[in-house]
């Protein structure tokens, strides 16, 4: 064999603990950047990996029974263990004098163990992209949660004309299967404990801005109330009234899958995020982590980043890759520190909606357009600095705002509000 395995003389063994898309990206860019060790690849569903934006749109809308990932495992040599849970880790330990943590140089690390309930598995190498799992109302035992394949299938046998369903949590996963839910002739209630929709991640003003779309797609929207209870046939409000109701659907949030790492030594912060380096590298010596899991350094944004959405994933498992594949080659301390410009998209009640940076309380906020006009945007300004932008149906301004918020352009604000204005004609 050749590559990077023989820098140790024997055969390296690099394990992917999550089979989700940062996992799945990272097995697959191990591979083609020339790992010519073992690959293996942990899930725990049944399923190959699949791509979980569609489920919430194409699966539920019956137009797709899979969302699996084009990649050809056995043809590229990566090991794929399904229905595999991980519960525990043991990390291997560093040579003595040993100066760089995250070496494979030769005799730098022994190796570590990953846990499962199927069997040990020895590593070289660890990638955590074990995700984040959906957060459950407590005392709704009753009420269905969307986070896998399985899930979405489940819920789509559900969603017949004239049913009644209530929808806990108007965040964009709410959002999104209340669109599916209407377009299969339910009856839906979406109730939000927040002021206006999207609470924590838009400011109320722009919330209240979506909040008649809800209307317009024949959706009835509760802000302002939270859920007391789920009963049989019912919702009960904290104000004390029922909302009737054949299924409930919860899309309050989620939390990272982490709490198997218990005792490993993996720093988590208070939400239980993996705390990790510019390099995505963990403080337990081989061990690197990606996805929805992690909260990493952002120098952009002045914080740390918990992102869990697509563009992180597919980002973040591609950057464990190279790491590794550096680190294998001594190269691993030259590496540029992880901080992309974040990205997400969201489709509901036909609008294709779309936010790029990171914005914070003291931004200042200016509008391109009005929501009266169908199409319109938000841009956030730090001292001039776009920091983040949401695009509503303007596919031009989310892509050149993005690319000025990466190169941290300074934008004339007079301009940057006007909307017949192309946001890279702002600069000054």
């Amino acid at each position: 064999m050749t590559g990077v395995a023989e820098l140790s003389g024997t055969e390296r063994v690099a394990v992917v603990v999550g089979a989700g898309l940062a996992g799945a990206q990272c097995a697959l860019k191990l591979r083609q950047g020339g790992w010519r060790g073992r690959v293996v690849l942990v899930g725990e569903e049944p399923h190959a990996p699949y791509d979980r934006p569609p489920l919430s749109k194409d699966v539920l809308l019956g137009k797709a029974d899979t969302t699996t990932l084009d990649v050809d495992y056995e043809g590229l040599g990566i090991e794929l263990l399904l229905g595999r849970r991980a519960t525990g880790l043991t990390p291997g330990s560093l040579a003595p004098g040993t100066l760089t943590p995250g070496s494979l140089a030769p005799g730098t690390l022994t190796p570590g163990t990953l846990h499962t309930d199927a069997g040990d598995l020895s590593y070289d190498a660890l990638v955590i992209a074990t995700g984040a799992v959906p957060r459950a109302l407590p005392g709704a035992e009753r009420a269905h949660l969307l986070h896998t394949l399985d899930d979405a299938l489940a819920l789509r046998a559900l969603l017949r004309p004239g049913r009644r369903l209530v929808l806990v949590g108007a965040g964009w996963i709410g959002a999104e299967v209340a669109t599916a839910a209407r377009q299969a002739g339910c009856e839906v209630t979406v109730v939000e404990a927040g002021a206006a929709p999207l609470p924590g991640a838009l400011p109320a003003e722009i919330g209240r801005a979506m909040a008649p779309w809800y209307a317009e797609a024949g959706i009835d929207l509760r802000c302002g109330v939270g859920v007391e209870a789920v009963e049989a046939g019912s919702v009960r409000l904290a104000d004390g009234s029922h909302l009737p109701a054949d299924e409930v659907v919860v899309g309050i949030g989620a939390r990272p899958a982490t709490g198997w790492l218990a005792g490993s030594g993996v720093e988590l912060d208070a939400s239980g995020a993996i705390v990790v380096d510019g390099r995505l590298r963990t403080g337990v010596p081989g061990v690197h982590a990606a996805g929805d899991c992690v909260s990493y350094p952002s120098a952009r944004s002045g914080a740390r980043l918990a992102v869990q959405h697509w563009d992180h994933a597919l980002q973040s498992g591609g950057a464990v890759a190279a790491a590794l594949l550096g680190l294998g080659l001594g190269l691993g301390e030259d590496a540029a520190p992880y901080d992309p410009v974040p990205y997400f998209w969201s489709e509901q009640f036909g609008r294709m909606v779309q936010y790029a940076g990171r914005h914070t309380e003291g931004d200042e906020l200016l509008w391109r357009g009005s929501p009266e006009d169908g199409s319109w945007s938000v841009l956030w300004l730090r001292g001039g600095v776009p920091s983040a932008l949401l695009a509503v149906d303007r596919p031009r301004d989310l892509a050149q705002g993005r690319k000025l918020i990466e190169r941290g352009a300074v934008l004339d604000p007079a301009l940057a509000a006007d909307p017949s204005v192309a946001l890279k004609g702002a600069t000054v």
